[in-house]
């Protein structure tokens, strides 16, 4: 029995390709449904919502097949709800699932309602994340490991350095965290997380792309790259062999299969805008905007998080990841103004440090591997606990080898 305004930060599982209708008595439970109806997490399932309750689910089908979720809310007035949804029981196809929206808070009733082959009981007032996530429970095995988590780092114009900070970010997760994490170099022309983590693997993220019929576990499996104990690589081939113009559910296959068999998938964005790029981006569990302290960042920041507002309601806006703050000479929006323009906070804000950056990207190494116990590395584990709800890092004794422990394993990979 779920209880209102309940929601949690897990990680809702989005509801398959299914066919849901709702029959409510209020106006308010019909709203909750349609907002509910049109988030991300919905979007591969078809969904009606009418009024009428009950009586109105009845006769809707009684000469028709039901579909595969009825949902339907029952008034406080209704005098004998049980005989009402036994009537829509006579009706109902095998296989369909029934969820009811009640108004009393009766665990007797709810008793009755489970016996009677309910699937769930909501209580109203509901909120449309509950409503998800009660949608999504009646299709997600209990005993399967908990969904992966996505998290999609975007420029807000290119030349910001998103790409090394989402290899760095998943580098701490994976090490800091001990979460075992993917990164997804989706920049299929010009990707560069082969290079920041010196590896030329054979195979990557293009294989599954153009050849979507053969992606499943294992063959995506086949073609990580191993750069640490807990993180590895999907590469991009950095070649321009094939346009990249693609379908917008091109990469759908492949980030489900990820999902299923990793805790953590930091998708590294190219900066374009494209129907692909949208989708994923609106997809994502957790997304970074990356951008530098100047007017261009700045209305483009504004511009994205004006979108990804819009269209993912229910979830927790992007977070700001300022970088190369403090630059001598150059002219800055201030870290505080910047936030007040976009009305978000600043999530994190990295200083210019050439030295460091240019270090890095010329070895192949990550921030942390050049210069261990940096500010910026700090900050950047600090975020990445963020990310992924778990704000303390790991404490234990440092090995102060760690770092090339680390590349000679990338090595043999």
């Amino acid at each position: 029995m779920s209880e209102p305004g309940e929601s949690t930060d897990r990680v809702i599982t989005p509801v398959p390709r299914i066919t849901m209708q709702a029959f409510c008595e209020s106006a308010e439970v019909a709203a909750v449904i349609e907002a509910a109806s049109r988030d991300r997490r919905m979007q591969k399932a078809h969904s009606r919502v009418q009024m009428g309750g009950a009586t109105a689910a009845v006769e809707a089908f009684r000469n028709a097949p039901t579909p595969n979720v009825i949902v339907v809310e029952i008034g406080a007035g209704r005098p004998n709800p049980l005989s009402a949804l036994d009537s829509l029981a006579e009706v109902c196809d095998a296989g369909t699932k029934v969820v009811v929206v009640g108004h009393v808070n009766d665990i007797l009733l709810y008793r009755e309602f489970i016996r009677r082959g309910v699937s769930d009981y909501l209580i109203a007032p509901i909120d449309p994340v509950a409503t998800i996530a009660a949608i999504s429970d009646l299709f997600t095995d209990p005993s399967a490991e908990p969904l992966g988590r996505t998290i999609a780092v975007v420029g807000a114009k290119g030349g910001v350095g998103t790409s090394t900070l989402a290899h760095n970010i998943a580098w701490s997760v994976a090490r800091d965290f001990g979460t075992a994490t993917v990164i997804a170099d989706l920049d299929i022309a010009f990707g560069t997380a082969g290079l920041n983590f010196n590896q030329d693997p054979p195979q990557g993220v293009a294989e599954a792309v153009f050849a979507p019929e053969r992606v499943d576990a294992n063959f995506v499996d086949r073609l990580l790259s191993k750069c640490t104990d807990n993180l590895s690589l999907l590469a991009a081939p950095a070649t321009l062999d094939r346009p990249t113009d693609f379908a917008e559910g091109t990469f759908d296959g492949v980030i489900d299969v990820l999902r299923g068999s990793v805790p953590c998938i930091v998708l590294d964005m190219p900066h374009a805008w494209s129907a692909w790029c949208r989708r994923l981006l609106i997809g994502a569990d957790e997304i970074v905007v990356v951008a530098a302290p100047d007017l261009a960042s700045l209305r483009n920041a504004r511009n994205l998080f004006e979108l990804l507002r819009s269209a993912r309601p229910h979830d927790r806006a992007p977070r700001l990841l300022l970088n190369g703050v403090g630059m001598p000479k150059r002219p800055e929006i201030a870290v505080a103004e910047f936030a007040k323009a976009l009305d978000a906070p600043v999530a994190a804000a990295v200083p210019f440090d050439p030295a460091l950056f240019g270090t890095a990207a010329n070895n192949g190494q990550m921030l942390a591997e050049v210069q261990p116990g940096s500010k910026v590395t700090e900050i950047l584990s600090e975020l990445a606990g963020g990310l992924t709800g778990r704000p303390e890092a790991r404490r234990g004794r440092v090995n102060p080898l760690q770092p090339l422990l680390d590349r000679l394993t990338r090595r043999k990979a």
